[in-house]
């Protein structure tokens, strides 16, 4: 722990639990009697921290006079975060954990964690008590390769080119790719990429876990606007949207409505309750796919009122389920 560290602690444990022994601070910090002394006299005198010692506490506090602002304000220089906000910072670092490939983001935040832990003024435990209290489940996450987050990563802030391998899943080939990366999308556990790709001449989004092989070229990406890439990859349904669409009309029972009316499965989508207790929900789609996917998962508990032809493939999908169970 450096010496701007301790002068945050020593103000945290003060801040904290109101007086603090001498002999307490020198375990905190695990500095010398003689170290101890010459920050506690570097704050008052140095940085007008109001730190006394009270004889009948025996123990030092912050003594704030009202009349004096200077005093009722005071902070150390530089970044302060209150006791509270090195709990959400913990909490947000859990949080980044849970959507980290291959450490990549938490390796690189390790040295801020290590200062927060620094800077608390309780104890370490408790620390990691109230990040053992916050889990990320992930399930069907499929894991990334570290090097190519790093380097996708890497070339979004310094917009250049990504020439890459891709394996395209639903035709099952390998494909070559420059692309000028556009941002980073975290969406059901996985991570996609927007790019632009120059060889189709078009906005796509492509499986981070499906690039087989990449490298930065030395050379400028194309920058779309972000209302662009809202307009094309956000228009319907699902990650995979493009900009023309239809739209879904669903039904979903009373059963299924209890969870369903509360979710939002699209910025732009309409839903009304229906007097019987159904709920019926109408949003923007291009590619089926993934829309189908989900309604697969709720069975009996939605029908597709239309358009016929998505209707028609989700019947088809429920008779050949039904098949393998005959």
């Amino acid at each position: 722990m450096d010496r701007t560290e301790r002068f945050y602690k020593i103000e945290m444990l003060i801040r904290s639990r109101g007086s603090v022994s001498f002999a307490a601070l020198m375990d905190e910090l695990g500095v010398s009697r003689a170290t101890l002394k010459r920050d506690l006299e570097y704050l008052r005198e140095r940085l007008d921290a109001p730190i006394v010692y009270d004889r009948f506490d025996n123990g030092y506090k912050l003594q704030a006079d009202p009349r004096d602002a200077a005093q009722v304000k005071h902070e150390l220089p530089g970044v302060w975060f209150s006791e509270r906000e090195i709990h959400a910072l913990l909490t947000m670092h859990q949080l980044i954990q849970g959507l980290d490939e291959g450490g990549v983001l938490a390796r690189h935040l390790q040295p801020l964690l290590d200062k927060l832990h620094g800077m608390l003024g309780t104890s370490e435990s408790e620390a990691k008590e109230l990040m053992r209290r916050v889990k990320i489940a992930s399930p069907a996450r499929r894991p990334v390769a570290p090097r190519h987050f790093e380097l996708i990563g890497s070339a979004l802030t310094r917009r250049q080119r990504v020439q890459m391998s891709y394996w395209v899943r639903s035709r099952k080939e390998h494909t070559e790719r420059t692309v000028s990366p556009q941002r980073l999308v975290h969406y059901r556990y996985n991570w996609y990429l927007d790019a632009w790709d120059h060889g189709k001449d078009a906005l796509r989004t492509f499986a981070v876990d499906a690039i087989l092989h990449a490298r930065v070229e030395d050379k400028p990406a194309k920058d779309l606007p972000d209302d662009e890439l809202d307009r094309v990859l956000g228009a319907g349904y699902g990650i995979f949207a493009g900009a023309e669409t239809q739209t879904a009309v669903l039904r979903f029972t009373p059963d299924s409505a209890r969870w369903v009316a509360d979710e939002v499965w699209h910025s732009r989508q309409v839903g009304r309750i229906e007097p019987d207790g159904s709920y019926v929900l109408e949003l923007p789609y291009s590619r089926e796919q993934e829309l189908v996917m989900d309604l697969l998962r709720h069975g009996a508990g939605v029908e597709v009122l239309a358009p016929p032809a998505l209707r028609e493939r989700v019947a088809g999908e429920l008779a050949e389920a039904v098949r393998q169970y005959e």
